[in-house]
């Protein structure tokens, strides 16, 4: 069953409460979606470490409800 994008939104933003977090679904089918988050809390860490906090945050759902998430990572100015 597909992940509604603000169930995605939802589960970042209790691990990030200052993010923002924006989230696009790319095929229309609920399956596959891009995610642009702006956290405080990636400062200073490699993207790589920013990518695993937030899938982390997703808590296991990748690749099971959540088939595809396009990341983006960012620290705000």
């Amino acid at each position: 069953m597909p992940m509604p994008a603000e169930e995605i939104q939802g589960l970042i933003l209790a691990a990030f409460p200052d993010a923002q977090v924006e989230i696009t679904d790319l095929a229309g089918d609920g399956d596959h979606y891009a995610a642009r988050v702006v956290s405080a809390a990636f400062r200073g860490l490699p993207r790589v470490r920013q990518h695993q906090a937030v899938y982390a945050a997703l808590g296991g759902r990748m690749g099971g409800e959540l088939h595809a998430l396009q990341l983006t990572t960012v620290v705000p100015d």
